[in-house]
């Protein structure tokens, strides 16, 4: 008998794969259990409010554009980077490997409030503020935030395709005539094209439900600043938990439909 890629045989194997889907089994029943909550809970005249409303359907805009563009921005930084840090070492390369993964792991919160003390206690910072480069209340502000918090997914795992490949094919460009940007956009960034995009995807999927940094950094006013995240904040605390559910549910279809892309296009080569 065999379980996937596993063979499984006798009674003693049948016991040990399923004392550990049981695992398993917990942890999926409490995730759909909390979903199915929500789903029972919820008020659906309020979806439909939430459907028809002007500011949500503005907050939609904005969630969906600025998460867009911090993923152009992201895979624009994350090819060359991941590139340069899976095939090449140079001094501080531990110490710059490090501080790429650091966004994935410190506060969100700590961000926004770190981009605003840059801008406004700098002089770097509140000279761009003074000419034209103004991001504190500012939907480019979004944009920022988003970055800062999500692009080193997209760097993660362009480095982690990259290191995958075998170099000996760009060797073998190398010698057949190609220089090393024709080995490099002929032969490597042809075969690291899944991983780039599934860690596109993993990047616009952390942007979109970004929350923390935007509170501190942009605000969100509406008409102007508010993203669906922000949405979810504003209708609970006035007490519309029904619209607040309502929006919540939008962001977990959005998530587990971008989670179940990257499966689909990234395949068992890609690794996040």
């Amino acid at each position: 008998m065999a379980f996937g890629e596993t063979p499984i045989r006798g009674w003693s194997g049948l016991l040990f794969v399923g004392s550990l889907s049981l695992f398993v089994v917990l942890f999926i029943t409490f995730a759909l259990l909390l979903i199915l909550a929500d789903i029972l809970y919820i008020d659906w005249q309020a979806v439909l409010t939430v459907m028809t409303s002007g500011f949500i359907g503005h907050a939609l805009w904005m969630s969906l554009w600025t998460s867009v563009c911090t993923v152009v921005l992201s895979v624009l930084f994350a090819v060359p980077m991941g590139y340069v840090l899976s095939r090449f070492r140079f001094p501080g390369h531990v110490i710059v490997d490090s501080l790429v993964d650091l966004p994935i792991v410190f506060p969100p919160v700590v961000v926004g409030l770190t981009l605003l003390v840059f801008f406004t206690q700098t002089p770097i910072g509140r000279w761009m503020e003074s000419n034209g480069f103004e991001f504190i209340f500012q939907p480019k502000g979004i944009v920022l935030c988003q970055f800062v918090v999500s692009a080193s997914f997209a760097i993660r795992s362009a480095k982690s395709t990259f290191d995958e490949i075998d170099r000996r094919l760009e060797s073998v460009a190398l010698t057949l005539g190609c220089t090393y940007w024709g080995g490099f956009r002929k032969v490597s960034l042809p075969l690291a094209r899944n991983g780039v995009i599934a860690g596109a995807i993993l990047t616009w999927a952390r942007a979109f439900g970004l929350f923390g940094p935007l509170m501190i950094f942009v605000g969100s006013f509406r008409g102007r600043t508010e993203v669906l995240s922000t949405t979810v904040y504003l209708e609970q605390s006035i007490g519309h938990l029904e619209e607040a559910l309502a929006v919540s549910l939008l962001l977990v279809a959005v998530a587990m439909t971008c989670l179940i892309t990257i499966r689909l296009v990234g395949g068992r080569s890609v690794r996040l």
